[in-house]
């Protein structure tokens, strides 16, 4: 058995606790060797794991919820590829990309994805575990004989691979870039198709804008320009779609199948949409472990079937369980009949409205949500999305029709999630301004909300020192805690894995149907519609310049007229029932073209 302990250094602080960790260790207490002990003068806490037996008592004593401990079998020792140091993140195995075929790598956030695409791309040399003596490339590549990786890392070593990633974080390129988009992709255009990226990903509108003013959107699809320019042979794509809406995602799909040629060089995407995933990727790879503690790639699967085999939770070729939930996507195909639901808390007239300073016209059809009702809002961006949901709530006022049935109290969680939009400095400080409930360990509150979403280990910490998909799970929470009528969630699936975004959805549906009350959620992520949407208001036109909405529809007519209006058909799997792009002119795509179902249960 091997024992991985790892300290979240970032929060291990032993000048601000009693040090009840060391103190209460039963190894410390009955031998002279110590299993926990404080190192470089008395500075910093170090787990000795050839010691430690597992107990997990300093786990539980750790005020910080710094400290991890699990058990792996010692087979694993055999593939770790590569470990940051004492008491820090373990990665064992590693994805093998091919030539001729486009690799998609799934998992939770924490679980190696970014650590394999450094290391796949040579930006991290692996070190084997041995991170006090790091190995040369020679006895790595020996490591791997025999397995399709040791080619691979051999032509690493050798230079014979020039890689260029796309990373999952792109907002420091607005500090570190310099100059308009057309000036920057023409000096970094080493193939000669910046011309033809900038029609792909539809870039002309912002050519003479600085890279300081364009919006998350718009900076993905020029970092992913940029990528595409590059004369490489191994390209990486970490998170593409982050920032974009349906329409975009595929058009963004559709250009990397278009501009890497996977027939002659390596293509690898990391993403969380599993539909864009299943469309742009020929096989997966599912990265599994415990988050931040240790992750495990595993073999090679289908498209589908590895996607299927994630959402299923168990891992057949590893015999490995890696869920205990199943997670299953079913749909309604009929609506709720009225007297079902309790009452209207929201309900509107025909409205139309026109913003001054732009001319942006949006027409609304009239419409009713229920009581435990989720409503959800698909289209493009810029098509008055956000703009509906600030008439609603009263911000801005029609032209013409009206509000009939004005909600109370309004919970707003922003679609941008920065430490600013909180008013308390502590997560636990916060949660417990929205509600008493919501920090009571008994209460039904706080296990529907902060067990669920998994920041009960956040508490304590400052806002300012979460990451992204952590301050996304507290800004639900703490929206989802407060007491209203109507709850608006606008995009809370950003920076969440896949599993994060199915319990997010299943927190949005619990808490609505137990307060009775009713939310209106803005996503672009078509399979987190279908898990969490009661009904559908459809949003199209022509993005900044005009924009209609529907009726709230039932979720197969609202996702068949938004399929519709974007041109794509979907299937739903016969396994998990999640949706499945077609690919365009495929005997699926053609047949569902004719019925006119674009979107098919």
């Amino acid at each position: 058995m091997v024992r991985v302990a790892v300290i979240d250094r970032d929060y291990c602080k032993p000048s601000k606790c009693n040090l009840e960790c060391i103190r209460f260790c039963p190894i410390n207490k009955s031998k002279k060797k110590k299993a926990i002990d404080l190192v470089e003068d008395k500075s910093r806490v170090v787990i000795f794991e050839d010691i430690c037996v597992g107990c997990g008592i300093c786990v539980k004593k750790c005020p910080f919820n710094a400290i991890s401990i699990v058990n792996l079998p010692d087979e694993l020792e055999k593939v770790l590829i590569h470990r940051y140091g004492e008491n820090m993140f373990k990665l064992y195995n590693l994805p093998t990309p091919k030539i001729g075929y486009v690799l998609g790598i799934i998992g939770r956030n924490g679980s190696g994805k970014s650590t394999s695409i450094k290391i796949l791309s040579g930006q991290l040399k692996p070190n084997l575990g041995k991170y006090n003596n790091p190995p040369d490339w020679d006895e790595v590549i020996r490591t791997f004989r025999g397995t399709e990786l040791q080619a691979y890392l051999s032509k690493l070593a050798n230079n014979e691979i020039k890689a260029v990633v796309k990373p999952q974080y792109i907002e420091a390129a607005r500090r570190i870039l310099k100059g308009t988009v057309n000036e920057l992709l023409k000096r970094v255009d080493e193939r000669g198709v910046s011309g033809d990226l900038i029609k792909a990903l539809n870039l002309e509108n912002i050519l003479n804008r600085s890279i300081s003013e364009l919006s998350g959107g718009e900076l993905q699809k020029f970092l992913i320009a940029v990528v595409l320019s590059k004369n490489a042979n191994a390209y990486f794509f970490d998170e593409p779609c982050s920032y974009l809406d349906i329409r975009e995602r595929l058009r963004v799909a559709r250009t990397i199948m278009e501009f890497t040629n996977p027939e002659e060089n390596y293509v690898v995407v990391v993403e969380h949409d599993l539909m864009i995933l299943d469309y742009i990727s020929d096989y997966v790879v599912i990265m599994y472990g415990e988050p931040g503690v240790y992750g495990i790639s595993s073999k090679p699967y289908s498209t589908r079937a590895g996607i299927n085999h994630y959402l299923a939770g168990y891992l057949p070729a590893e015999n490995m369980l890696i869920r205990e939930e199943e997670v299953k996507f079913k749909i309604s195909t009929k609506e709720k009949p009225v007297e079902e639901q309790k009452y209207p808390i929201l309900e509107w007239s025909n409205i139309e409205f026109t913003y001054p300073s732009s001319g942006f016209k949006l027409v609304v059809a009239e419409g009713k949500a229920y009581s435990g009702e989720v409503v959800s809002f698909v289209g493009p961006n810029g098509i008055g999305k956000t703009t509906f949901l600030k008439i609603l709530s009263g911000e801005l006022k029609p032209v013409s029709g009206e509000v009939l049935i004005k909600p109370g109290n309004i919970a707003i969680k922003p679609q941008e999630v920065s430490p600013a939009i909180f008013s308390e400095e502590t997560v636990i400080a916060n949660l417990k301004r929205a509600s008493q409930l919501a920090v009571d360990p008994t209460s039904w509150l706080y296990m529907e909300l902060v067990k669920r979403l998994r920041i009960n280990k956040l508490l304590e910490r400052n806002i300012r020192d979460l990451s992204g998909g952590e301050l996304q799970k507290v800004a639900v929470a703490v929206t989802l805690a407060q007491e209203a009528d109507v709850y608006f969630l606008d995009e809370p699936s950003a920076y969440l894995d896949v599993e994060e975004r199915i319990t997010v959805a299943r927190v949005i549906r619990r808490i609505v149907g137990e307060k009775n009350k009713t939310a209106i959620v803005v996503e672009h992520d078509l399979m987190l519609e279908t898990f969490v949407s009661d009904r559908i208001i459809v949003f199209w036109g022509e993005p900044s310049v005009s924009g209609e909405a529907s009726q709230p529809l039932d979720p197969q007519r609202g996702l068949n007229e938004l399929l519709k209006y974007l041109d794509i058909t979907v299937r739903r799997d016969p396994g998990s029932g999640r949706p499945r792009i077609n690919k365009p002119g495929s005997v699926l795509d053609r047949e569902q073209r004719q019925k006119g179902i674009y979107y098919e249960v």
